[in-house]
């Protein structure tokens, strides 16, 4: 029997003993098997601003277009005929859509048509005029959604451009997250984070050298429905006048790829654009209205190119941006297509770089806090109870070497507030080894054999163990949930140095008093 529990304790320790063999090489090439945080390495730490105004009007003007173009329905027609209610005026107005028709009859008719509530509007009835807006719900849920297909866009762009594993994440209503360690070049970071990379293709329907030049060209002011843009495509004419509703935008666009050897008939890079086949069709339809169609390419509301056409493609799927590109900004900038414009537009809020520097130290210290915090405990420990404590000791560093292991199995990145979330769990396995040995002096002073002691120690003080972890980890959880960044890189720390507690503190603590005990035959032991 005895020789029995020696093989078995001796093999459990074996396990043990290969974990700690292979924990010497994993804990010298760390770097090569954790991801650190930027408090670590250094990087950028932004907050971006969500602008949500031009998405709700544009969403506010399809619907009431759309729902215009329902009109006359059977449902609020009457006798009345389709020409009827045909707007004499239309357009945004202060976050509202501005619907003028020709009699107060009609817009009260089209108040009450039933459509509307399939179009998801709120109305309010001016005499004969109509001044629908969007429901707080629908602001609400497009905000949402534009927060998350921004931080999807974001991840395609990070992710293409290779600048290191990052943090995004959703922080309140209206802003973004991201973290970048490591980074090199912050100026080209910032680019591609920060540009919407919205794609417009619209006919130009004037330029001139000044915007006034062609404000002064209509008699009252521009009319609804067009705008005047900044181009950067020709010298002598800086300012184009366009539609202000593109039909032809990104969302068709299938693919971008930069040419470094040109089009046809050009010699400079360009970037390729090749769009879906319903893109296809409404580049053919611009492009074969009138003798000459000029279109201008916008990205980001700057026309980077206009050409006329001198016929409509047949396929109508690809065209060329020009525009004295550089193989490295046609390459960007068809990344940045191809990766999709942003739902919303944003801007920065705030960005932090951190220095290598700074996060070497950062490292240092916090290393040396680990350092100081675990000597200190093997110190209190072997202090207080002699043996005992010392087989305590070497838990704690099995249990600081399991933390590691499992959060290079999970991917997560290790910052400075994991660290302090390891040095506070390492203060919790000690806890949890004191109520245990507190337990087995206990037993040991009512006069039961060592054996049976430890036994019962270990099993009497699983409870409290249990309770006081189990505490703690939903605590945690709740932490992870609820907090970004550095409060989840603690969060993650504190759950997996819980689970790596009960592992070590309970199982291999028990095996080394019990291999003490019946494998080395131990009559006593120090506690």
């Amino acid at each position: 029997m005895a020789y029995a529990l020696r093989r078995f304790f001796f093999s459990s320790l074996s396990l043990w003993a290969a974990v700690a063999v292979f924990g010497v090489y994993f804990v010298t090439h760390l770097h090569n098997y954790l991801s650190f945080g930027i408090d670590l390495v250094g990087g950028m730490y932004i907050t971006l601003d969500v602008h949500m105004e031009k998405v709700l009007d544009m969403e506010l003007s399809d619907r009431v277009i759309a729902l215009l173009k329902t009109l006359p329905s059977q449902s609020c027609s009457g006798t009345h005929h389709a020409e009827d209610f045909v707007p004499r005026e239309q357009g945004l107005a202060q976050k509202n859509y501005r619907v003028v028709f020709n009699n107060e009859e009609i817009a009260t008719i089209v108040a009450n048509c039933s459509d509307i509530r399939d179009h998801r509007l709120n109305v309010v009835k001016e005499g004969a005029t109509l001044l629908f807006s969007l429901p707080a719900t629908e602001v609400n849920r497009l905000t949402r959604e534009a927060v998350v297909s921004n931080i999807q866009v974001l991840r395609s762009r990070i992710d293409q451009f290779g600048v290191g594993e990052v943090t995004i994440a959703a922080h309140g209503d209206h802003q973004i997250i991201v973290e970048l360690p490591q980074v090199q070049d912050v100026q080209r970071a910032k680019n591609i984070i920060g540009k919407a990379a919205l794609l417009e293709i619209k006919p130009v329907l004037a330029e001139g050298m000044t915007s006034e030049a062609i404000t002064g060209r209509f008699k009252d002011g521009l009319p609804d429905g067009i705008e005047i843009i900044a181009s950067r495509a020709r010298p002598h004419a800086p300012y184009l006048l366009v539609p202000r509703r593109a039909d032809l935008t990104g969302k068709l666009l299938k693919t971008a790829r930069a040419n470094p050897r040109g089009g046809e008939f050009q010699t400079e890079p360009v970037v390729e654009l090749v769009f879906t086949s319903a893109g296809g069709d409404k580049l053919y339809q611009m492009t074969s209205q009138g003798p000459r169609p000029r279109l201008a390419i916008i990205v980001d509301g700057v026309a980077v190119t206009d050409a006329d056409v001198k016929k409509p493609p047949l396929e109508g799927t690809m065209i060329y941006l020009t525009g004295a590109f550089t193989i490295e900004s046609a390459q960007e900038l068809a990344q940045l297509l191809k990766s999709g414009a942003f739902a919303a537009p944003v801007s920065f809020a705030e960005d932090r770089t951190i220095g290598p520097t700074l996060g070497a130290e950062s490292v240092y210290r916090g290393l040396m806090a680990c350092l100081v915090g675990v000597a200190l405990l093997g110190v209190f420990s072997i202090f207080f109870y002699r043996f005992a404590g010392f087989l305590a000791f070497i838990v704690l560093l099995f249990n600081l070497l399991c933390i590691l292991y499992a959060m290079w199995l999970l991917g997560a990145t290790l910052t400075l507030p994991g660290i302090a979330g390891m040095v506070l769990t390492l203060g919790m396995a000690i806890d949890s080894s004191v109520l245990i040995y507190e337990r087995i002096r206990e037993e040991l002073r009512h006069g039961m054999p060592l054996s049976a002691a430890v036994q019962a120690g270990f099993s009497g003080a699983l409870t409290v163990i249990l309770d006081a972890n189990i505490t703690t980890f939903l605590a945690a959880v709740v932490l992870y949930y609820i907090g970004v960044g550095p409060i989840q890189g603690f969060a993650v720390t504190m759950m997996v140095g819980i689970l790596s507690t009960l592992l070590t503190g309970y199982v291999l603590l028990k095996s080394l008093f019990l291999y003490s005990i019946e494998g080395l035959g131990m009559r006593t032991i120090s506690i």
